[in-house]
């Protein structure tokens, strides 16, 4: 299974390779955004959009709207597990 987190592309880095930046808890990342790149949607237009992206790829571009719903989501799963693990270690004591 893979996991697409979503994050905003924030400058282009390399057109001519498909190589965009996006920026995670302030430090940016380069990213490949071939997929999300056509003749209809070239590599400059894609500054400012939010994508899928997994393993250094966008793999689709996703509304802000949902990205930040899913961000929440992940979020929320995120201290759930934490939650879990701590009840599961309080458990074998």
């Amino acid at each position: 299974m893979c996991v697409g987190i979503p994050r905003k592309i924030v400058e282009i880095s390399n057109p001519e390779t498909n190589l965009a930046m996006i920026e995670v808890n302030g430090e940016k990342h380069e990213v490949n955004i071939a997929l999300i790149v056509d003749k209809d949607h070239p590599v400059e237009s894609c500054v400012g959009e939010w994508a899928l992206i997994n393993l250094g790829l966008a793999m689709g571009r996703i509304d802000e709207n949902e990205a930040h719903k899913t961000l929440e989501l992940l979020r929320e799963l995120g201290e759930a597990q934490m939650q879990m693990d701590a009840m599961l270690r309080n458990q074998h004591k």
